[in-house]
């Protein structure tokens, strides 16, 4: 998993990522949390969220929401994941960000990405997730991801990624592949572009 850490933090160090300054939209933050599992494999988190949400209710989302006042995305990324998994860290657990994305619900999200060098126990809360896992990094490498369909909309194609047996929307799907490209794979692609289903709006 040190070997995996390094690796990660030398590459997002020279991701070369865009920063998106929108003062009429608000700010927020995702977390993509890698950790071993207690087999030492190593995973990233992914929930489903509440099915009681005003929004997105029962969509796979990464942990993460709007950043408070004076908090930057790490310090965001940080408290939601306490908050909706009951897992805290601190800022040294922070490795680096990906590109700021701009959903269709109106905020400027940054992707933080952070490590846990010992498995974590997760303990959801339902207020806000119906169910958390553990997901094998590997996963990512699905043969067939990411994949592009036609938006219904006519927009921007859509792109998916594999997770838990089926294909998932942006924006999520964005920043796994984004993600998975820059960090473990050490390739500066850009996801900003792909279009998104008018239902996470």
């Amino acid at each position: 998993m040190q070997t995996l850490k390094m690796m990660m933090a030398e590459r997002l160090v020279a991701f070369p990522r865009l920063a998106v300054e929108r003062d009429d939209l608000r700010r927020a933050a995702v977390a993509i949390l890698v950790c071993p599992l207690d087999d030492g494999r190593p995973a990233y988190v992914l929930t489903r969220r509440a099915l009681t949400l005003r929004r997105g209710a029962g969509n796979y989302a990464l942990p993460g929401g709007a950043c408070d006042p004076g908090e930057d995305a790490v310090a965001a990324a940080l408290r939601e994941t306490a908050e909706e998994l009951g897992v805290v860290l601190g800022r040294d657990a922070a490795l680096g960000l990906l590109d700021d994305f701009v959903t269709l619900s109106g905020f400027v999200v940054t992707p933080v990405v952070l490590f846990s060098d010992v498995p974590v126990t997760l303990l959801p809360d339902p207020a806000e997730v119906d169910e958390a896992w553990f997901n094998p990094l590997d996963e990512l490498d699905h043969p067939e991801a990411p994949r592009s369909e036609a938006h219904p909309d006519g927009g921007e194609p859509i792109l998916r990624m594999f997770v838990r047996g089926r294909w998932i929307n942006p924006p999520t799907a964005a920043w796994l592949y984004q993600f998975r490209e820059a960090a473990l794979h050490g390739r500066a692609i850009r996801v900003g572009a792909v279009g998104q289903p008018s239902w996470t709006a």
